[in-house]
């Protein structure tokens, strides 16, 4: 029965990928990739509605097994592939992601102020190199705005808060700064199952501040001031040195860090993985051309620390393959944007699909098993 369940799964997403791609993403690549993705949260939002609606999206794109079943940190993950910080800014889609098939979703970036974020075009397309290049700015509604009216409603899936400063002049006194983040972070206390502290977004006023080890201490000061039993992630640039990733360490031990997310947009532009002409100058790099680098610090990061921090491998994951090596290199869960914008929503399944059929291949009876097994 389970053979003919996965059967039926397998081409069920062949189909839905052949549709994608031969007809709705050339389409959808027609057109600015920004005023396309506005569309698709209004989509989202509209199914997320209706309890019909979400059983034909479950029916469409759902996968379940109990190998991928993780309790991590004291919350249940039904499967390790996460919608990470970035798509939902203003969390609209909670309703309608765990039928799509993630086991999470990391909203926001959420800032302590609205942000209206940077001007427009902020947001390209790389075909060749399968990735995008983003400029947004840390766009969003505002934690008051978004807090009151996510604070009534219930939750299908784990729920991420990922927080950052607004992004503005006067956040560059870095009392204002810290100020903001923990106006974020108060507002969500009570809304969601963890929280990420955002240092590395590559496109807000005055650079990433907060990958100082003075300034990131001051901050992991306040924000620890502030009661939660939630669990506390902070996100990190694929573009640091291994010594500013020492330093950072250094100071996440001292606070109450539970793990960390490797990692955000690269803004470095000699990488052979970026192909194509005419790339933007500004904003940061997501999908293939960040893969590589997130795999290299993920994978310092578990040799170094082993278990003491929960890793999220996040980076240019298009495939079961891509997920399991970051598996493999010590990621317990992972996080995705811009593989699902290339391939179709139901890569989600198919990730699931293959990595149970790795697991099942080495040997192992549960995801968490292979967690770091090459990192040796």
């Amino acid at each position: 029965m389970t053979t003919v369940k996965e059967n039926i799964v397998g081409l069920r997403n062949k189909v839905t990928h052949c549709l994608y791609v031969s007809i709705l993403k050339p389409i959808f690549f027609r057109y600015d990739p920004e005023n396309i993705h506005d569309r698709m949260i209004a989509f989202g939002k509209s199914l997320g509605r209706h309890s019909i609606s979400r059983v034909g999206a479950k029916m469409l794109f759902g996968y379940s097994n109990d190998k991928l079943v993780q309790n991590i940190l004291g919350m249940t993950f039904r499967n390790p592939i996460g919608l990470a910080a970035g798509f939902d800014k203003n969390a609209e889609l909670t309703d309608i992601i765990p039928d799509v098939g993630f086991g999470f979703e990391e909203v926001g970036s959420i800032t302590g102020n609205p942000c209206h974020g940077n001007p427009r075009p902020r947001l390209w397309r790389l075909p060749d190199s399968r990735g995008l290049v983003v400029y947004y700015g840390l766009k969003n509604d505002g934690a008051s705005r978004i807090s009151n009216r996510l604070k009534h409603k219930t939750f299908h899936n784990i729920i991420g808060t990922s927080v950052a400063m607004t992004n503005c002049s006067e956040n560059l006194d870095i009392s204002n700064a810290v100020a903001d983040y923990a106006k974020a972070f108060k507002s969500f206390v009570n809304i969601g199952d963890y929280f990420t502290v955002n240092i590395s977004c590559p496109n807000a006023e005055g650079g990433q501040t907060f990958i100082a080890p003075d300034k990131l201490d001051y901050l992991l000061d306040i924000i620890n001031e502030i009661e939660t039993k939630k669990p506390v992630f902070i996100k990190l640039s694929p573009d640091i040195s291994f010594k500013e990733v020492d330093d950072i360490l250094d100071i996440a031990r001292k606070h109450r860090i539970d793990g960390i997310i490797t990692t955000n947009l690269t803004k470095k532009r000699a990488n052979e993985k970026i192909i194509d002409g005419n790339v933007p100058s500004k904003g940061g790099v997501s999908g293939k051309p960040v893969r590589d680098l997130s795999d290299k610090l993920l994978s310092y990061i578990y040799k170094k620390e082993k278990d003491r921090f929960v890793l999220i491998g996040c980076g240019g994951i298009f495939s079961a393959a891509d997920a399991y090596k970051k598996i493999r290199l010590g990621a317990s869960l992972l996080q995705m944007i811009t593989g699902m914008i290339f391939e179709g929503p139901q890569v989600i399944s198919e990730i699931n699909r293959g990595l149970v059929e790795l697991l099942k291949r080495d040997g192992f009876k549960n995801i968490s098993e292979a967690v770091g097994v090459d990192a040796w």
